[in-house]
């Protein structure tokens, strides 16, 4: 690298990070890092270091297994606290504790993190300059770092490995763990290799952390990373705070800059489907006054990072993207996530309005849905060249497509998707919980179509899919109805009152009624249960869900979810502009100095002393001493100005 070396160490770190085979001569081994007074309880260590004085659910008993030498898996839902499972324990135990981390953001945001708070953190990889990786190594070396941040293939590079032995690796730390699984929504192959890391340290405990993840990826990442009899803890993928609402598409753009113009001081994400969508989106918002920018694969590195930046930074209030952006942003005040588009998977769009609300606020989640989209999503699967992902996508397409159409509670259909039970009675904080859609007599719509499901299989003998049904009910003259003269049938346009998406919409309401069965696989037929068939023969009644329309120009304001802290909102504004002055000041997002959570408490509780200050969620000892003169300040100048809000 050319580096001027006049240290052991830095000869050291040369050699260790040159290519893979480089390596220096061993040197003695170090001692190990000494850990926090094992006499102080967990929560001691919370409260002194994180500022917080109670954990949230599991992150106890995760701590405590971890600690106790036990391979653990933990499934948290984001904003569920995973990165203290693994932040805490390695304040207790000798030894660094090495966390494998797939993005470099990601990585930079919790050593930002970490730092605030008095705790010795660093990464390595790619965007650090030489002098940031000498300075690195050396503290590395000298036993100041706690915990390591490190990409799963800058891990096997050069003599990492040798030196992590060195240094007293006291665990290992899998972040966004479903990565490993070529199951799981986003598979990295790089991540296959740390079965190796398992094999050189086969004593070494193993933490592995995800935020979505079916039981068949749960599995996958056991099996991977060779986990031994792990602890294994799978915490509620319910998220109370967030709002969900699914509304028809029209106007759209236009409805978006409403809807940001309606929160200016609130950041959101509105995720499309192209990149073209994101410019043109991003575009638009501007001239409409909102700050906004777009965020692809097809960008240069550069712009993708300063856009991002500006993001984290409160600089810009939304990011236009596709679905590039997002794993590893860890900004907790992110208020709305929008869809323009429909997203591929339930598994995908979870992940996607999880990064909502993060700091346990009241936030939104709005996807704007047409049948049009489904036919585009068709068209993109169609494309593939393996028929058994043709066949998964497909499948998990339908799954989408029912909860954009349902009328039940979409809380209860998106924890359904992972196996949990939603108790019955509705969420209060989704659209067709608080405004049911209304329903009608759709007897005859639903006679047309069950009895061209029968009739074509009466003529042909097999099933077919449910746009050809819809072709036949149209009397669309398509190659398909005409090659198997489904066009002399009884049921051939007699459904030309109604359009193509209509008939399709309800045609999957039949569906999840229970009349009619889909198969999965590429070929998803379309045939009548016995409760279709008895309900055709017998004319029985069918209500049918009214479809929502796209709203005209309103509006409407989030209904307040739980989380909800209550405030003096002039004295919160103002802590939010000493925030970020602090930040720019420190070159790091606002956030890393304090959270929104904090600064409402601040806002709401007014501390004037030291303890008052320290009671506030988020403020640790290391805090108070960086910026409690200035806050406290603040909030005193502001109640000898203006008294205390009567709340």
């Amino acid at each position: 690298m050319g580096l001027d070396v006049s240290d052991d160490w830095e000869r050291l770190f040369e050699a260790a990070d040159a290519e893979p085979g480089g390596g220096a001569a061993a040197s003695p081994p170090l001692p190990p890092l000494p850990a926090s007074d094992p006499s102080e309880p967990l929560e001691g260590t919370l409260r002194r270091v994180f500022g917080y004085h109670a954990f949230r659910p599991l992150q106890r008993e995760i701590i405590e297994d971890s600690l106790a030498g036990r391979d653990v898996f933990a499934l948290l839902p984001t904003g569920g606290g995973k990165s203290l499972c693994f932040q805490l324990p390695a304040l207790r135990r000798a030894g660094l504790t090495v966390v494998i981390s797939p993005l470099i953001a990601l990585m930079k945001d919790q050593v930002d993190a970490l730092r605030s708070n008095g705790v010795g953190a660093a990464c390595l990889n790619s965007a650090l300059d030489d002098a940031s990786r000498r300075e690195t190594w050396r503290r590395l070396h000298r036993g100041e770092i706690r915990l390591l941040y490190i990409a799963p293939e800058r891990l096997f590079a050069g003599t990492l490995l040798d030196e992590l032995a060195r240094w007293q690796l006291g665990a290992v730390a899998v972040d966004e763990a479903h990565c490993i699984s070529e199951w799981g929504h986003d598979f990295r192959p790089e991540y296959r290799q740390l079965s190796q890391l398992r094999e050189r340290f086969p004593a070494v405990p193993f933490l592995a952390l995800t935020a979505t993840a079916t039981q068949r990826v749960r599995d996958d990442i056991v099996r991977q990373l060779h986990l031994r009899e792990p602890a294994t803890y799978v915490a509620s993928f319910n998220r109370p705070n967030l709002t969900y609402r699914v509304e028809a598409k029209g106007q759209t753009s236009d409805r978006i800059a409403r809807f940001a113009r309606a929160r200016p001081k609130e950041a959101g994400i509105v995720y499309c489907a192209s990149r073209n969508a994101t410019e043109s989106l991003a575009e638009r918002l501007v001239k409409e006054g909102v700050r906004a920018l777009p965020y692809h694969a097809g960008l240069s590195p550069e712009t993708r990072a300063a856009n991002q930046e500006r993001f984290l930074r409160d600089e810009v209030q939304v990011m236009c993207a596709t679905i590039a952006f997002g794993m590893g942003i860890n900004k907790p005040n992110v208020r709305f996530v929008l869809h323009h588009d429909l997203p591929k998977n339930i598994e995908g769009y979870y992940q996607e309005t999880g990064r909502a609300g993060r700091d346990g606020l009241p936030s939104e989640c709005v996807l704007y849905f047409s049948p049009g989209d489904v036919a585009k999503q068709i068209a993109f699967i169609d494309e593939k060249t393996d028929e058994n992902e043709r066949a998964v996508a497909s499948a998990q397409l339908r799954q989408m497509v029912h909860y954009a159409e349902a009328s039940g509670c979409r809380r209860e259909s998106l924890l359904g998707y992972f196996g949990e039970t939603f108790p019955p009675g509705g969420c209060g904080g989704c659209d067709n919980c608080l405004s049911p859609r209304e329903d009608y007599d759709g007897t005859v719509h639903a006679q047309k179509f069950l009895s061209c499901v029968y009739r074509v299989r009466q003529k042909s003998g097999f099933d077919v899919g449910l746009n050809h049904l819809v072709a036949v009910l149209t009397g669309s003259e398509a190659e398909g109805v005409l090659r198997w003269q489904h066009h002399t049938l009884s049921t051939f346009g007699i459904g030309k009152e109604l359009g193509r998406n209509e008939w399709g919409a309800i045609g999957r309401e039949l569906v999840r009624l229970g009349l009619l069965r889909q198969a999965s696989g590429m070929m998803p037929t379309v045939s009548l249960t016995d409760e279709g068939m008895a309900t055709l023969k017998e004319r029985r009644t069918v209500r049918l869900t009214k479809p929502r329309e796209a709203p005209k120009a309103s509006v409407p304001r989030a209904v307040t979810a739980s989380g909800a802290v209550t405030c003096d909102e002039v004295l919160f504004e103002k802590l939010r502009r000493l925030r970020k002055r602090l930040a720019d000041e420190q070159g790091v997002p606002p956030y890393i100095v304090f959270g929104d959570v904090s600064l409402r408490h601040m806002a709401r509780d007014y501390p004037t002393t030291e303890r008052d200050f320290l009671a506030i969620p988020g403020v640790g000892e290391t805090k108070l001493r960086v910026y409690g003169d200035e806050f406290l300040a603040e909030i005193e100048s502001h109640v000898a100005a203006n008294g205390r809000a009567r709340l």
